[in-house]
């Protein structure tokens, strides 16, 4: 098959470079000419924003999917006129890629999501008592997009445009599940993980799975998910991103239609990754087994504070040496502070553990520049 994916990121290399054991043509459109998928996929430069690039790249393939949501979602709808496949479907990559849209979604079908209210572009009819959470409609990605208003004089600060207001949760842990369903209506779960943010650059840290949760905790989620993957109407792989308040409440914060980086451990710690699983949701193939095999996390490599240019990854020959670890680097050759480089995954015999190895190991590597 044909298969063509919107985004040349990092998402789409692992896809890719796990894909490659079987028998398809890949070919990726980006509008950086170095995308990590430049140089393993038949790659197109181009605006995946652009309805005229994205209907062009689309209408010769077999099957259309995204690593990234933030593109044309009215030329997907009509390459699904013409005939071509189009994974997760328009109108659910529509819904997801509007905060407005994908709040009103989850209240539409009983699936929980803290209370909101929209704004328009205008603080002056805001009625959520502070504080609260302001999410841009669109665009948001990687912790863009997305304060916390706490104060009066935080207002000053209010984005003037329109925006999900929503009501603030007094968070336990930050969880994350990843849901996979065919379009034979077969789904499969991978087991939770929970995500531990680094608070200064509101990016993913730490991934740590399983999680051991209460009973009632488990049949929250099993509720949402269930919930989700009834009024989807779609196939695809879906991240829901999840609060667990202090009241053992459990939230829908918001869900990505693509791979995640909240399921990366899965590559070493789960049967299957959910780069396989993808792979088995475009080709509508069935799908595969999500169990943990043991304790599992992910570090992300982000560009250390202070350092652009040419990347240079220092103390990776110290974590070659470790058991049980495993390097994952993006193809980026440029690096920047924040900007996400790869990840390393390490698995553990217990929570203790692995939590041992994550620090260790996060301390011996920089993501620094020439």
């Amino acid at each position: 098959m044909k298969i063509g994916i919107l985004g040349g990121g990092q998402l789409g290399r692992m896809l890719i470079q796990e894909a490659l054991k079987y028998d398809d043509e890949f070919y990726t459109l980006d509008p950086a000419p170095d995308a990590p998928c430049h140089n393993i996929s038949y790659f197109t430069q181009g605006n995946f924003n652009d309805y005229e690039t994205v209907l062009n790249f689309g209408k010769d393939k077999d099957v259309v999917t995204i690593e990234i949501e933030h593109v044309n979602a009215d030329a997907l709808s009509e390459l699904e006129n013409q005939g071509i496949k189009v994974v997760p479907n328009s109108n659910i990559i529509k819904t997801i890629q509007q905060k407005i849209l994908q709040k009103q979604f989850y209240k539409a079908h009983d699936i929980p999501s803290p209370e909101f209210e929209v704004m328009d572009g205008s603080s002056d009819e805001i009625k959520m008592p502070l504080p609260f959470v302001q999410k841009m409609n669109t665009g948001g990605y990687d912790g863009k997009g997305v304060q916390v208003i706490r104060t009066a004089e935080d207002m000053k600060n209010l984005w003037t445009q329109d925006s999900v207001i929503e009501k603030l949760v007094d968070i336990d842990k930050e969880l994350s599940v990843i849901v996979a369903r065919n379009e034979n209506g077969e789904t499969k779960t991978f087991p939770v993980t929970e995500m531990v943010a680094d608070p200064k650059l509101n990016l993913l840290d730490f991934n740590i799975c399983p999680v051991v949760l209460s009973d009632d905790i488990e049949e929250q989620i099993n509720f949402i998910t269930e919930k989700f993957l009834n009024a989807i109407n779609s196939p695809g792989l879906f991240a829901i991103e999840l609060f667990l308040d202090k009241e053992g409440k459990v939230w829908v914060n918001e869900t990505a239609p693509r791979l995640h980086n909240s399921g990366h451990q899965s590559q070493e710690g789960n049967a299957n990754s959910q780069f396989e699983q993808m792979y088995r949701v475009v080709k509508n193939l069935p799908l595969a087994d999500t169990d943990a095999i043991i304790y599992s996390g992910m570090l992300n490599l982000v560009g250390a504070e202070g350092y652009s240019g040419k990347v240079i990854y220092e103390g990776m020959e110290e974590v070659l040496r470790l058991p049980e670890t495993y390097i994952h680097l993006y193809g980026k050759t440029e690096t920047k502070p924040g900007r996400k480089m790869g990840h390393i995954n390490v698995l553990a015999e217990s929570r203790e553990e692995l939590m041992e190895k994550l620090v260790m190991v996060k301390g011996m590597v920089r993501v620094i520049a020439e």
